[in-house]
């Protein structure tokens, strides 16, 4: 359920977008920001200031939902998938058609000349039918669209591996060709250059698989895979919850992989209906309930010269996850996070493959639970590793040598680091993204390795939130930047921030497909407010155009509510198309951050352990009572909406406070926590033996009788995440009591909902069910 908030991709909101009455167009506008004082007041420039930007902008032409979804994309060129050549002379990303904003082409720009053209027409490669395996995996990593959707460059920088339909292509930059690789029949995924490109690796039939590309010689490393036994696969809760979305790693020097081999057999295998419009299809999965059986898992490193396989000892308990693999850069010695079923331990050990030894550096306790991060790098130029530790409250990174004894602490104070970018050993400098100066901003920093926290620099100074993608071996980088007064820009910057070229300006002129819609959108206001224990909770209020101040105007609370979310932030992707049609049809759209959401240290999420929908719903009761105080907002007209565990808040919010909310609309939502997933759930609801009463105060089914009416309900009936059991589940319940609801219902779609035909659809009727309830 979690969220990924990478720039290509987010969970399940629609492609997003919040923009300013301000100038898009001229590069000397300055960007309206939101200024909040300590009682939460929003603090904007003047209303001339504000019309007069305006003008600027563009026409006033209001937004339609079919128009949403239809193509060219509205927030103009945004280029995804974006890397830089291993040689660092070719910026190479990925743009969608004009006519079709989910198919993708393969572009580059020269860094010296800053010429961009197009590199590799997806046309030249053969389409075709994805396999349940991939379509399965593309659901997990929130990916969605045709054409090139990966590439990989080889190390030389003379060819590119492109994955496509099970399929597997190598560009040759020299010869501008594309020759089909010869892997035999099957599906072929998760496909990768080794690290010196030498060979191409792949799995197929749940076994793991290399083609030699001087030889061109294809062999099988596992032969034993099938039925519930896979290789190089990552499990369902790896993929799902962890961020794995792999089960094999590369020696650095292309001698041996590393991979899981995991035994399914264990697990509850489930038979899922699947409704489609013409017809049922039953499919049978391994989905591992809180409180059931995980996988079985595996690590063995497959040896290249003699296939055998070592098997690394991952110790005496077996019910435990294995969220990270990472090779030393002797190629000699295996790292492996070892996580304990209740999550509360995660230990960094170090397997030395001649010797067949184990080694534990480092151990994160926690009494409710410990995050995953990406934040572990071996340097090589000495014996030490970076690694991400919450262990003083928040996220920061510390310098430890190869026994575990801390050198120094890099980064510290009451903020959060989210997630170590590049470190350049030879400079001695080490580049992270955090939240160092607004938690609601995303900013690019670097620190010496040799000093640590007196020596943080910023490097991103645009407000707003910037993501970085580093070139793999020197410290250039691209900033993929975006704030609530711009659309997503990428540039190209050296290692000390200076900026060296656009790759995609993405300027709002009269050409840009914004332009007609763009002088009516509109920016938040910003505030704080307390929770009952006195922590912050930061909000978002987004007032209608056009606006009167004399006028009462009805409000949705958009919410998410779940951990590893933040949604009050200043980022064009963190709020959507949709809620600035609302604000057009005459609605305020509230959003707020409850205690349980992300990028705001340990004390702040664990406010939920082991009681999932309490505190939450506080908090968003104290968001309502600050919008009644409000004279312009109608405080007996309030819908909640959300999606996913958004769903499962609007639920809980409605009928745990239904003198709250007038309304509701839940989509696909959790209903009982005993229906999903053990790593999400047993997170932070610990497991079901040891706290029953928890998860029954934590589903919805004990407060149906205090619902009075003004429910809407959506799910996906293929839906292979929140199983769409939850609501069917929860529309028996009030049916039994007599209470009236609404629900919609679609065959064949999955949890994301995705589909311009789906998505028209199920907006306008939210939009016609807020008309209906609320106005």
């Amino acid at each position: 359920m979690k969220l990924r908030w990478k720039p290509k991709a987010l969970t399940w909101v629609l492609p997003v977008l919040v923009c300013a009455n301000m100038s898009m167009m001229a590069t000397n506008a300055s960007e309206l920001v939101a200024m909040t004082n300590s009682k939460g007041v929003a603090m904007t420039q003047t209303n001339q200031a504000m019309a007069q930007a305006k003008t600027l902008m563009g026409e006033q032409t209001p937004l339609t939902i079919e128009r949403i979804f239809a193509s060219p994309a509205l927030e103009g060129a945004s280029p995804t998938g974006l890397s830089l050549s291993p040689d660092g002379t070719l910026v190479t990303y990925l743009v969608s058609r004009a006519n079709n904003q989910d198919f993708y082409d393969l572009w580059q720009m020269d860094i010296e000349s800053g010429k961009r053209s197009l590199l590799l027409d997806a046309d030249k490669l053969a389409g075709g039918e994805l396999s349940d395996e991939e379509k399965a995996r593309r659901e997990r990593q929130r990916v969605y669209g045709q054409g090139i959707m990966e590439y990989f460059w080889a190390d030389d920088s003379k060819s590119i591996l492109i994955p496509a339909a099970g399929q597997l292509y190598l560009f040759n930059l020299a010869k501008q060709s594309v020759a089909e690789l010869e892997i035999g029949a099957g599906f072929a995924t998760d496909a990768r250059l080794s690290p010196k490109g030498n060979y191409v690796s792949f799995v197929r039939q749940q076994n793991l698989w290399i083609l030699d590309l001087r030889s061109n010689k294809l062999q099988a490393l596992t032969t034993d895979g099938k039925g519930p036994i896979k290789n190089a696969m990552a499990e369902f809760v790896a993929q799902e919850e962890m961020d794995r979305m792999t089960g094999y790693w590369w020696a650095p020097d292309e001698t041996a992989i590393a991979f899981t081999r995991i035994d399914e057999s264990g697990v509850e295998l489930v038979t899922r209906n699947e409704i489609y419009a013409d017809g049922i299809k039953l499919t049978e999965q391994r989905y591992p309930a809180a409180g059931k059986s995980n996988v079985t898992i595996e690590l063995g490193v497959v040896n290249l010269a003699d296939k055998q396989i070592k098997w690394i000892d991952l110790g005496a308990e077996k019910d435990m996850y294995l969220p990270r693999v990472d090779w030393l850069p002797n190629s000699k010695h295996v790292s492996f996070q070892w996580q304990s079923r209740d999550q509360q331990q995660l230990a960094l050990r170090v397997a030395a493959l001649e010797s067949q030894s184990i080694a534990t550096l480092i151990t994160e306790t926690s009494s409710a639970w410990v995050n995953l991060n990406n934040d572990l790098h071996f340097l090589k130029q000495q014996q030490a590793f970076i690694w991400g530790s919450e262990r003083d409250g928040f996220n920061h990174l510390y310098l430890f040598d190869l026994q575990g004894k801390l050198i120094r602490q890099l980064t510290q104070g009451d903020w959060v680091v989210d997630g170590l970018e590049f470190v350049d050993e030879k400079a001695g400098w080490v580049y992270f993204s955090g939240r160092k100066d607004k938690v609601t901003e995303r900013h690019l920093y670097r620190v010496k390795l040799s000093e640590g926290a007196k020596s943080i620099e910023k490097l991103s100074h645009k407000p707003g939130s910037h993501y970085s993608v580093f070139a793999a071996n020197k410290s250039i980088y691209l900033d993929n930047f975006s704030s609530l007064a711009r659309p997503p820009q990428v540039s190209l910057h050296d290692g000390t921030g200076k900026q060296l070229a656009w790759v995609e300006e993405n300027t709002i002129d009269a050409q840009h497909p914004l332009y007609p819609f763009a002088g009516l959108w509109q920016v938040p206001e910003f505030g704080e407010l307390k929770a009952d224990d006195g922590q912050a909770l930061h909000y978002r209020l987004f007032k209608p155009v056009p606006f009167d101040a004399d006028k009462k105007y009805p409000v949705v609370v958009r919410v998410y509510g779940g951990p590893h979310a933040q949604m009050v932030v200043n980022s064009w992707k963190d709020a959507d198309y949709f809620t600035q049609y609302l604000l057009q049809q005459g609605f305020a759209v509230f959003q707020l951050d409850n205690r349980g959401s992300a990028f705001r240290g340990t004390k702040f999420e664990h406010v939920i352990y082991k009681n999932m929908g309490d505190a939450e719903v506080r908090d968003q009761k104290v968001g309502v009572d600050y919008l009644r105080s409000l004279p312009f907002i109608d405080g007996e007209k309030v819908a909640i909406y959300g999606h996913s565990y958004g769903g499962y808040m609007a639920l809980m919010s409605q009928f745990k406070a239904p003198d709250y909310f007038k309304a509701a609309i839940s989509g696909a939502p959790v209903s009982d926590w005993l229906l999903y997933d053990t790593h999400y759930t047993e997170r932070y609801m610990g497991h079901p033996e040891s706290n029953p009463k928890g998860y029954e105060a934590s589903c919805v089914f004990p407060y149906v009788k205090q619902y009075q009416s003004g429910l809407l309900m959506y799910h996906g009936m293929a839906d292979d995440n929140v199983l769409f059991e939850n609501s069917t589940r929860v529309y028996k319940a009030l049916q039994d009591e007599g209470k009236l609801f609404q629900m919609i219902d679609y065959p064949g779609s999955k949890h994301s909902m995705r589909g311009e035909k789906v998505r028209v659809h199920l907006y306008k009727s939210l939009a016609n069910f807020l008309e209906r309830e609320l106005q």
